[in-house]
């Protein structure tokens, strides 16, 4: 059945067109329940014949909107999901429809989505003056009167659940049977959860002290503010050491600065990571004191919201620029993992009444969530996942709802999936359609002659290739091979594995690495980007085995200068994986004369001589306190710990990457001007090396920020003899002031903003490690169509539009896959100090007004010393010290002797690593420390067996 409507519009030049619609109504769209006989079924039935109660549940749009956690629910099956739910769902939030479209997925939830717009039966009309909104709400009821009929003579019944009541009003007339979702749930006496995953509504819970929040801006109000230049946009950043203290950038006299955000009254129910528009606040209530260090407690948890800060101490001038939050542009709440306060529970045990209880996040950025819940000492001492609902101006603390239980606290595996959640981490199985887009031969897919030959590839297997890896490494990226040319130069390659051969645009798969966007690595285990037949085994370039590959060429002369460069599809054949031990003990050997061995020593060479010209053009060297731990063999538990040495061997690598990234960088943009996928690496500005240029200042040095040329002469310089330590400790402070490097789309920015500050090099990307980087993938793909004409490609290279947002996704990606491998390792750090007390030297790379924060370099780990006695130690704002009466100074870059043990609080909360200072001695504040500094406390793991583990950087 065909129905058309037609209508008549003017365009932008001012002519008067006729549209006509046409809109396609059916009658064999069945009803997909397994006990009707009236239709007929192509595909097997979603629906059982014995539902839960006897009945079919038709849920409007809102209950997924804002119940969807329910809706995810084990419990929850035999669900209609009506195309005008859907089609709502994807106008109203991208994020919920996509978990609605992976619910609807599984087949063992039986969710089937019924095309109700295009039913015969179904379709209805929008009558006149009638809203939109209106219009779908009939639609869903009419839809629902539908199945009822349909299904009456099979004794099967439908609810319509709704927690609109006038909708249920409506429905109830019609001869239907609506519910509530919280009447739903209280039926389901044997699955007692799902009445605390319901979302909580809003409600009054202000006493008399509490702080009333100011009501938020609306959108209108919001966009004329920022249009006027009265109100500006940031992301809102609260700092780890205060809760209570956030950052934004925004402009303050036309200069973009950061700009502080004091107290939760300030924050106005704002939440970590919310975009939010902000008024700049008058210079009188300027920050004018140093930062303090806060020890978590549960202060808000009793309702005593901090709206002030303390300004004790107060600097001569301006101070810093403070602002306060009027209205939040984009809310970025997400699941928040964590644990019931167990002192915020008051019935007694074995009580199932309900109550409120406090749930502390995991991350203590994000503040204590009020949650109402009948299973509060079931859930006492888990780890839990908690859902923001709302925040009413009239509530100290966000009101949430309980969506699931992880497992126990402290238990690794527990620990660590909370830490995937925590940081944005996809790490679910594999789909079956990702699976089934993999070769069907599986493991036994080989090279063929079809690939040399009908793909136009360099055969290079004579080549005496090699990879330089990390032990354990199995998914290697990339090989290198040296061989001398009949004139004399040389021909050196880089060989990257060529994944786009097997993942292909619109590919299930090809979506999922897009959407994963990089391989995440943890101490103990590696999330991969790309199913493991393909990560670790077809296209890894293990060695004496044929694989594809994206090779670079270049012809060198004896002493590197570069004369030509191409690049191909191939085939190689690695002569031999090394780790970086290996090799450079194969290239330190000199009796070792074999082609693989000579080829490393000539890429060294080579390899040093990039190095230095790099460092002339002014690229950074850098410095990170990184740790590597082994762990037992069967249990995974850490047995030592210790700094990250680098060889020669892994510059070698680096330099041959680096090469060969910027020669492709340069390659794609001058075929795609506008879309080319490239990495910047912004300059820091000046501001942030003040403090850091200050304090060097008293060992008369200067840190000259003008460009990388001279930061890298400057910390070339930072030397202060009988302390080897101090050039290292100064570069990892550098690192911390530079900006995040970042993926960009070619024709978003101006060829000047392309530059890579710590590089030093006009132009870059990323191509080197496909099978772990999606950024790589697109790379590959730009590249692929620069070289060869023929290849066909779509606007997923040309779309600047698509290529920024993709961007953002991977920048994201990338940057929580660092922070989720940096909680990884301090999860570990943690289990390698439990029932331990360790002492040992450190420096202080921080001064609080209240403690100092101190990084010991033997484990690469760093903690904050706290010093709340009163009169211990007197903070000194000009000099940015922490004095005391004995004369003990603590300032940065000082030596201090530190306590280590890790302690858990009193709810089971998290373990936290706890240093107390030890040496220099400040009465009230240092410890006396067991005499040998070691172990004192029972550990049962301490083995010395253990294997280390190692994944690749």
């Amino acid at each position: 059945m065909l129905r058309k409507k037609a209508f008549v519009k003017r365009t932008r030049k001012g002519n008067v067109i006729k549209v006509v619609s046409e809109h396609y109504l059916r009658d064999d769209i069945t009803c997909s329940s397994q006990v009707c006989t009236a239709c007929t079924h192509i595909k097997a039935p979603v629906l059982a014949d014995l539902p839960r109660q006897n009945q079919y549940l038709v849920p409007d749009t809102n209950v997924f909107m804002n119940q969807l956690d329910l809706m995810e629910h084990n419990a929850i099956k035999d669900v209609v999901i009506l195309e005008t739910v859907r089609d709502e769902l994807k106008h109203l939030s991208l994020p919920v429809y996509n978990r609605l479209n992976t619910v609807l997925a599984d087949s063992t939830k039986r969710f089937y989505l019924f095309a109700n717009e295009h039913h015969r039966d179904t379709y209805i009309e929008k009558l006149h003056g009638e809203s939109p909104n209106d219009r779908n709400d009939r639609a869903i009821r009419v839809s629902a009167k539908w199945y009822k009929d349909h299904l009456k003579q099979h004794g099967l019944n439908v609810l319509l659940l709704s927690d609109d009541r006038a909708n249920r009003e409506k429905a109830a007339a019609m001869g239907l049977k609506p519910a509530s979702v919280r009447d739903f749930v209280q039926s389901f006496t044997d699955v007692p959860e799902l009445g605390d995953i319901v979302a909580h509504a809003k409600e009054t819970t202000a006493k008399k002290e509490e702080i009333v929040y100011e009501e938020h801006l609306s959108t209108s109000q919001i966009q004329h503010g920022i249009k006027k230049g009265t109100l500006f946009q940031s992301s809102l950043q609260v700092s780890t050491h205060n809760i209570h203290e956030a950052t934004v950038s925004g402009p303050v006299d036309g200069e973009t600065r950061t700009i502080y955000v004091l107290g939760r009254k300030h924050m106005n129910r704002s939440i970590h990571g919310d975009i939010v528009a902000l008024e700049l606040l008058p210079v009188s209530e300027w920050k004018r004191s140093v930062s303090i260090a806060m020890e978590e407690n549960a202060d808000e948890e009793n309702g005593e919201v901090h709206a002030d800060v303390d300004d004790d101490h107060t600097q001569d001038g301006p101070g810093e620029p403070t602002a306060k939050v009027v209205g939040i542009v984009r809310k970025k709440w997400r699941p928040y993992c964590g644990a019931i306060a167990r002192k915020s529970v008051h019935s007694k045990p074995g009580s199932t009444a309900k109550e409120t209880v406090i749930f502390r996040t995991m991350d203590k950025r994000i503040p204590p969530v009020r949650i109402r819940t009948t299973q509060a000492h079931t859930l006492v001492g888990k780890r839990i996942v908690v859902a923001v609902d709302s925040w009413p101006t009239d509530s100290m603390l966000p009101l949430g709802h309980f969506v699931k239980v992880l497992g126990s606290s402290g238990d690794r595996e527990t620990e660590t999936e909370v830490l995937l959640l925590e940081h944005d981490v996809p790490y679910q199985e594999f789909s079956k359609g990702v699976l089934s887009d993999l070769p069907p031969e599986g493991d036994d897919w080989i090279v063929t002659d079809r690939h040399v030959y009908d793909e136009k590839r360099m055969d290079l297997r004579d080549r005496d290739v090699c990879s330089i890896d990390p032990p354990g490494c199995t998914d290697i990226d990339d090989a290198l091979h040296v061989r001398e040319l009949e004139n004399g130069n040389f021909e050196v390659g880089v060989h990257i594995a060529d994944v786009t051969y097997f993942v292909k645009p619109g590919q299930a798969m090809d979506d999922e690495a897009a959407g994963r966007g990089t391989t995440v690595y943890l101490v103990d285990k590696r999330i991969d980007m790309l199913p493991s037949l393909l990560g670790t085994n077809l296209c890894s370039l293990r060695s004496n085995v044929d694989r594809l590959a994206f090779s670079c060429l270049w012809e060198m002369t004896d002493a590197g200068d570069i004369v030509d460069v191409k690049f191909i599809k191939s085939i190689i054949r690695s002569k031999h994986s090394f780790t970086y031990e290996e090799a450079q003990n194969r290239m330190d050997d000199a009796r070792m004369q074999d082609p693989v061995t000579k080829s490393v020593r000539r890429l060294n060479k080579y390899a040093k001589r990039f190095r230095a010209e790099r460092m002339a053009r002014g690229a950074l060297t850098l410095a990170s306190p990184e740790v590597r731990f082994q762990l037992e063999n069967d249990s995974q538990d850490p047995v030592d710990v210790e700094m990250k040495e680098l060889k020669e061997t892994n510059a070698l690598v680096e330099e041959f990457m680096l090469l060969a990234n910027i020669a492709v960088a340069e390659k794609i943009y001058k075929h795609f001007k506008n879309s080319a996928m490239l990495r910047r690496h912004p300059s820091p500005p000046a501001s942030n090396f003040e403090q850091l240029r200050a304090v060097l200042q008293e060992y008369n040095l200067d840190l000259d920020v003008q460009s990388s040329k001279t930061l890298a002469a400057s910390l070339d310089t930072a030397v202060v003899d009988g302390d080897p330590y101090f050039n290292t400790l100064v570069r990892i402070m550098t690192t911390r002031c530079m900006m995040q490097a970042q993926y960009f789309c070619s024709g978003t920015e101006s060829e000047a903003e392309f530059r890579h500050y710590g590089l030093a090099s006009p132009i870059y990307t990323h191509f080197t490690s496909p099978i772990r980087r999606y950024s790589d993938v697109i790379v590959h793909r730009l590249l692929h169509a620069a070289i060869d004409p023929e290849v066909v490609y779509g606007q997923e290279l040309t779309d600047k539009t698509k290529m920024k947002d993709l961007c953002d996704v991977l920048n994201h990606r990338h940057r929580m896959a660092q922070m989720a491998g940096r909680s990884s390792v301090e999860l570990y750090t943690n289990l390698f100090f439990k029932n331990k007390v360790e002492t040992e030297p450190g420096r202080v790379i921080r001064v609080l007004k209240n403690g100092f924060v101190v990084l010991v370099p033997k484990f690469g780990i760093e903690g904050i010393v706290y010093t709340n006695s009163d009169d211990a130690l007197t903070f000194d704002e000009a000099t940015n010290q922490l004095t005391a009466a004995n004369g003990v100074a603590i300032k940065i870059f000082c030596h201090v002797k530190v306590q280590i043990t890790v302690q858990g609080d009193e709810d089971g909360m998290r373990q936290k690593m706890k240093m107390e200072l030890v040496e220099p001695f400040v009465e009230g504040i240092s410890i006396k420390s067991d005499a040998t500094g070691k172990r004192a406390l029972t550990d049962a793991s301490s083995s010395p067996s253990g294997v280390q583990k190692k994944s690749k950087a």
